[in-house]
């Protein structure tokens, strides 16, 4: 059973790290080449898409795998491992909450915006935004790296 957590953990975090840096280096820097409108109708739509169900299993999972995994008794696992998943979850615990704390309420935000001065909304959404995700893409790769360690190790 911990064998298959730890698997379970080393994909989830691995993908989602992976998501989140594909948003960090090609998205966002693409999306700030456009106009106002543009940009926050595409961010508005991408909200919209994103937690569908393959994003949610990987948001989900690379923070329970994680934890179940340090919970769960070890298969041979030494202990200096379990606290490197053990931390990989913290990594992903706090990840989460930037997202539900930060992230989500801007993009709340930009969405309650529609139909006004797109300038004005994507000056209150992009900067702090891209920071908390930069937040979170750090985190997610710290957590996938731990997880990493942790199993190969």
């Amino acid at each position: 059973m911990s064998e298959a957590l730890e698997i379970l953990a080393l994909a989830c975090t691995g993908l989602y790290a992976g998501y989140m840096l594909a948003f960090l280096s090609g998205v966002m820097p693409a999306l700030k080449e456009m106009d106002d409108a543009s940009f926050t109708s595409v961010m508005r739509t991408v909200n919209r898409k994103v937690p569908g169900p393959l994003f949610l299993l990987l948001f989900l999972g690379s923070l329970a795998f994680p934890a179940a995994s340090f919970f769960v008794e070890p298969d041979g696992r030494a202990g200096g491992d379990t606290t490197l998943v053990g931390a990989a979850a913290v990594c992903a615990l706090v990840g989460h909450l930037v997202t539900s704390g930060g992230n989500v309420p801007l993009n709340n935000a930009l969405e309650s915006a529609k139909g006004r001065d797109a300038r004005s909304a994507r000056t209150a959404f992009e900067g702090r935004w891209n920071a908390l995700h930069a937040l979170r893409t750090l985190l997610a790769t710290a957590a996938f790296g731990l997880v990493a360690v942790a199993v190969t190790g």
